[in-house]
């Protein structure tokens, strides 16, 4: 499959996990979704990311932010607990395909949701 069917696979998905978390409550922006080389390397030498492998440089991941409606406005959460149910949907789309960062094993990454760049 090309690139350009798996960028689009993943804003389909994209779609229905921001309808999803929309029906849940959650207010959602957009955080990073490109990101070039030079932006990765610093990542990786700040600690902010560990792999020079990111989905980001293939447009193939977005870091969301999610707020909780709370009076009197809004509240950015990046729970895992809260967001946990988000994280779980998005996974179930498409099963060894999309993969949530806070499932990751060593570097959990709440706001990050992806698709493998095989």
């Amino acid at each position: 499959m090309g690139m350009v069917q798996r960028q689009h696979e993943f804003v389909e998905d994209l779609i229905k996990l921001l309808q999803f978390a929309h029906e849940r409550g959650f207010v959602v922006t957009m955080g990073e979704v490109y990101r070039p080389i030079e932006m990765q390397e610093i990542y990786v030498r700040t600690g902010r990311s560990r792999t020079m492998k990111s989905s980001h440089l293939q447009r193939l991941a977005v870091d969301l932010n999610f707020f909780v409606k709370e009076s009197p406005g809004l509240r950015l959460t990046w729970s895992k607990e809260e967001i946990h149910p988000i994280g779980e949907y998005w996974e179930g789309l498409r099963p060894g395909k999309n993969r949530w960062g806070g499932n990751f094993r060593s570097f959990k990454d709440v706001p990050h949701f992806e698709r493998e760049n095989r």
